[in-house]
């Protein structure tokens, strides 16, 4: 699988990591054999960056990945990146350093580990990334050898820029699919001369962009594509990219005849992103082995021409633009 740093960390991995937010809830439920039979199928297939969450399960993720990791042969490299900071209140005074050594304690036991390769900050208040102190607590978590790395996952593209002129922000995680389209504008641009790697979350829109769905789909009471679509949980941007879902649908029935011969629209999706240079891995999640696998082989695909490109982002001014590209 081609390789990419991982901005400031200086690590290579494969292009197409893997999303753990599955295998910890909120998707409906996966049982651990399931769960450590996709994490061995997405290795087999050459991911290297695993993407995970203190909250995802409240730890269940955290510890699923890192038992399998422990599992490993030697000389089998898994970067495994977490997040803390969306088990307490949204609030910015929860952002310390005494807050921040605990959070990173569980994480760290939880993954079985001393050093956590890369963590970032969950997607907290906005003022967060604009406040030194917090920047300095997460200075002293590397000074510490608790961490290697920091970064952050945000919800807007303000936010993603503010990050970036941070100078020890090694990544930025966003959200970035064919219907997500605002960080194309300056985010990447900063990013790429930043040397701050972007990891892409939902590439498939919450499985929007796979192509599988339509107006009769229907997801369980513990999916949040039934209990978030209008933000009642958490930020609605996280749910299907925060786009309505039957514009959504309209919108893929478009995009579909794009689609290069041979490739399912899942790896179409993921292919998207990829040919985005500034993008250092796209973190697509994978409920079963056979998901893990078809998306790690969209590494393999050639890139798309130029004019499809043009054509995904026609069809991005013309449905999705006007609904969603002000908010995020």
């Amino acid at each position: 699988m081609e390789e990419r740093i991982v901005g400031r960390t200086g690590t290579p991995v494969g292009v197409v990591g893997l999303g753990a937010w599955q295998l910890g809830g909120d998707w409906g439920e996966v049982d651990e054999d399931q769960a450590f039979a996709t994490l061995g199928a997405a290795v087999e297939a050459g991911v290297s960056f695993i993407d995970t969450a203190d909250v995802y399960g409240d730890g269940r993720s955290e510890k699923i990945v890192g038992q399998f990791r422990k599992q490993l042969p030697g000389e089998t490299r898994v970067v495994v990146a977490t997040k803390m900071g969306r088990r307490v209140e949204q609030v910015p005074e929860n952002y310390t350093l005494d807050n921040f050594r605990r959070w990173n304690d569980r994480s760290r036991e939880n993954l079985d580990v001393e050093t956590i390769d890369l963590v970032q900050l969950h997607c907290p208040p906005s003022i967060v990334y604009s406040t030194d102190a917090v920047f300095d607590a997460l200075d002293t978590l590397v000074q510490e050898k608790r961490i290697a790395a920091y970064g952050v996952s945000v919800e807007t593209a303000a936010e993603a820029l503010t990050a970036i002129a941070r100078p020890a922000v090694a990544t930025v995680q966003i959200i970035l699919n064919m219907l997500r389209l605002k960080p194309l504008d300056e985010v990447l641009p900063a990013a790429l001369e930043a040397g701050v790697g972007i990891i892409a979350r939902v590439p498939l829109a919450s499985g929007l962009l796979s192509g599988r769905y339509d107006e009769h789909t229907t997801f369980s009471a513990d999916d949040h594509r039934t209990y978030n679509r209008h933000g009642a949980a958490f930020d609605q941007g996280e749910t299907f990219s925060g786009v309505d879902f039957d514009l959504g649908l309209e919108a893929v029935r478009r995009l579909a005849p794009l689609r290069p011969e041979g490739a399912t629209m899942t790896q179409f999706a993921l292919r998207w992103i990829i040919d985005h240079q500034a993008v250092s891995v796209v973190i697509p999640g994978a409920r079963n082995p056979s998901q893990a696998r078809l998306n790690a082989d969209t590494a393999d695909l050639a890139p798309l021409p130029e004019q499809v490109h043009h054509q995904v982002e026609a069809i991005y001014d013309e449905l999705i633009r006007p609904s969603v590209h002000h908010k995020w």
